[in-house]
């Protein structure tokens, strides 16, 4: 083992589905930084060339086919990192059906798609790491996050079995569960200061999370430092899960 080149990744190929903007972003910048020929694939060809990788990919993977399609035109790939998603934040009795299928469309649908386009390719060649992304929602909820909960445990779920089915030929499957980041999904609750400051609270660190700060976990998962890591959910919360909120209990 060299460990100085523990998470180098010279050589190999990746792409960053979601990789225009947020968290995919700043992955697909890592990934690069560390040596992967990286491709931003996102609905947003400017802001998938705005990243600044190796190349940029349009894709609404909404579409139908458009996985498939991706999974055929990018060819031989490593490294396939699932960071898109979306969420609507309602009450369970206001939801109409249409807003639920439309979170778990693409949040858990589109997971579906990318572990059996992107992974079959992998199996066959017998090597490969596919990220996706999870969410402290994925185990605990408040009001309004239902069908979004939801997706995230379920993408645990596929994951999981993924990573069982998949093992056997050398493929990676993991989940990254983060806390509540800094991004384009969270810009409208961070504009009220009450709901920013209840969240910061939250957690050991006191504070969001910045979406670079999930960059390092990308490239843990998709290197040689996580070789015998797979089908687990690596939180990056800032303590969230581990706290219950209390720092000043009283005395007695």
């Amino acid at each position: 083992m060299t460990y100085e080149n523990l998470f180098r990744l010279d050589g190999r190929r990746a792409v960053v589905l979601g990789g225009g903007s947020g968290i995919g972003r700043e992955a697909a910048r890592a990934l690069a930084a560390h040596g992967a020929h990286v491709i931003c694939a996102d609905r947003d060809i400017a802001a998938a060339r705005e990243t600044g990788v190796a190349e940029a990919y349009e894709i609404d993977l909404l579409q139908p086919g458009a996985v498939e399609k991706a999974a055929a035109d990018l060819g031989e790939l490593d490294v396939v990192v699932l960071t898109a998603g979306v969420n609507v934040r309602k009450r369970l009795l206001d939801y109409t059906r249409d807003e639920f299928n439309r979170v778990v469309e693409l949040n858990l649908g589109v997971a579906f798609e990318v572990v059996r386009a992107f992974g079959g390719p992998m199996v066959t060649r017998g090597r490969g790491s596919i990220i996706g992304f999870s969410s402290i929602r994925g185990t605990t909820v408040e009001p309004g996050q239902g069908p979004y909960a939801a997706t995230k445990a379920g993408l645990v779920q596929l994951f999981r079995t993924a990573a069982a089915e998949f093992g056997p030929s050398g493929v990676r499957v993991n989940a990254i569960a983060p806390g509540v980041v800094e991004t384009p999904l969270t810009a409208q609750i961070k504009q009220n200061p009450g709901w920013y400051d209840a969240y910061a609270t939250k957690g050991a660190l006191g504070r969001w999370a910045r979406a670079d700060e999930l960059a390092g976990a990308v490239v843990y998962l998709a290197s040689d430092a996580s070789t015998f890591v797979t089908g687990s959910v690596l939180a990056v919360d800032g303590g969230w899960t581990a706290v219950d909120g209390r720092f000043e209990p009283p005395a007695s």
